[in-house]
């Protein structure tokens, strides 16, 4: 499967390397979607980059067959850009696949994602998902809601490959 991984720096370290590495060993094409194409990345806690490989402007939700979402400050860097709000709301829009850790349910915040959804994320954005309602919010290490995994926090890395990867399996590539 196609899978689309929404980055922006300050990116939680192990949120994004592990599920990313776990993907791509289980098969999946993992691209690097952000603000600008080729954009050095770097994680908050300082042990891991990556590159932005497509800008949002170059790419449609159309070509990929799943969205994963690392946490950390990236969520809330790219809340605040209304064309990857548009990316992200648009795999839910068609009911595709998205796994969202700790941070990461704060741009679903921006898309109106969390209504109806049973979920889970760091303390802090359940707070804030609970304040905003229209969401069933849970304190769990991973919460799989239909097309929707959600974990809270970097302990929860495991239950949240584990359950991604089994949502990836059960779901056809649409864009193979």
């Amino acid at each position: 499967m196609k899978v689309a991984c929404v980055l922006a720096n300050g990116f939680e370290d192990s949120e994004f390397k592990q599920p990313y590495d776990a993907l791509r060993e289980a098969g999946h094409d993992v691209t690097i979607v952000g603000l600008q194409a080729g954009q050095e990345l770097k994680g908050d806690k300082g042990r891991e980059t990556a590159t932005v490989e497509k800008a949002f402007t170059d790419v449609t939700p159309q070509q990929f067959d799943a969205l994963f979402i690392p946490g950390g400050f990236s969520p809330d860097r790219l809340r605040a850009n209304p064309v990857a709000v548009d990316f992200v709301k648009a795999f839910f829009e068609k009911d595709k696949p998205v796994m969202a850790i700790c941070h990461g349910p704060q741009i679903l915040i921006a898309a109106g994602a969390q209504k109806g959804r049973r979920l889970t994320a760091w303390k802090t954005i359940q707070a804030d998902l609970k304040a905003i309602g229209g969401a069933d919010v849970v304190d769990q290490e991973v919460v799989v809601d239909r097309n929707l995994v959600t974990s809270r926090q970097p302990g929860d890395i495991p239950a949240f490959i584990r359950e991604g990867l089994k949502l990836l399996e059960k779901e056809p590539a649409a864009t193979r």
